[in-house]
């Protein structure tokens, strides 16, 4: 091979996740034995391992806040498809969690990234009030849910959206662009639609996670983090107090 064809080849690929030998596992920089264990929590090591930074006391509450509400809704269609497989192959308990993750999607639970692609366009604008009118506008024309916006239970306020909001403002370190982003975009809906939409949890979340650096298309993966913890929850009351066989008789005899 001549010297022009191997500068043009392509770079090899690498990882800066993990690395190891005979003696030693690291985490990045960090050593697992050493550094870690005992040293530092989960959330700690999680956010280092996905945002790639040292990790500030901040990004830890924040992600604690973000990851409790995100954790639990009750029998929903991800929990609900977890118990249905967990009751047809209880053997396979990590299958029945991948069940109830396929459901993390555009509809329910990760709608905090299509969220947070909306705050991305705000802030990115020339005239930020005049984009968040634009958004409201386009939605209103189309009709259907606005990512962030709308609850079919909490109505005209989501408790948790507030709590959370009220968490991030508190905190010093804390730019706040998201969260005013997030807040103009709402103030926008209410005007465009005539009437308060309500501003939902994972609205909030796309404003809060976007305040620590995460990434928009990074976003659902806490969701799929937190929603985990859940689902194995929901399995081991399956296991106590099966629901799975109530739930199949229940939808035969109600659909034709």
């Amino acid at each position: 091979m001549t010297s022009s064809n191997k500068s043009s080849a392509a770079p090899v690929p690498s990882s800066k996740l993990c690395s190891h030998n005979l003696t030693s596992l690291h985490y990045r920089d960090a050593n697992l034995v050493d550094d870690l264990i005992g040293q530092k929590s989960f959330t700690e090591v999680m956010l280092m391992q996905i945002l790639g930074r040292p990790i500030r006391p901040v990004d830890i509450r924040i992600t604690d806040a973000v990851l409790i509400v995100l954790m639990e809704h009750g029998l929903t269609p991800s929990s609900i498809s977890s118990r249905l497989v967990y009751m047809s192959a209880p053997e396979n308990l990590q299958g029945a969690v991948a069940a109830g993750l396929l459901a993390v999607g555009s509809q329910f639970v990760g709608t905090t990234e299509n969220c947070s692609r909306l705050l991305d366009r705000i802030e990115a604008a020339a005239d930020a009030r005049s984009e968040a009118l634009a958004i409201a506008r386009e939605y209103r024309q189309r009709g259907g849910a606005i990512p962030g916006f709308g609850h079919h239970l909490h109505k005209p306020v989501d408790p948790r959206a507030y709590k959370l909001l009220d968490l991030a403002k508190a905190e010093a370190d804390l730019a706040g662009h998201k969260i005013a982003a997030l807040e103009l975009l709402s103030e926008a809906i209410d005007e465009v639609y005539g009437r308060q939409i309500t501003l939902n949890a994972t609205g909030a979340i796309a404003a809060l996670l976007g305040e620590i650096g995460v990434a928009t298309n990074g976003m659902r993966g806490f969701a799929v983090i937190s929603r985990a913890a859940g689902l194995v929850s929901h399995i081991v009351e399956e296991q106590q107090c099966p629901t799975g066989r109530f739930i199949w008789e229940t939808v035969e005899n109600a659909i034709e």
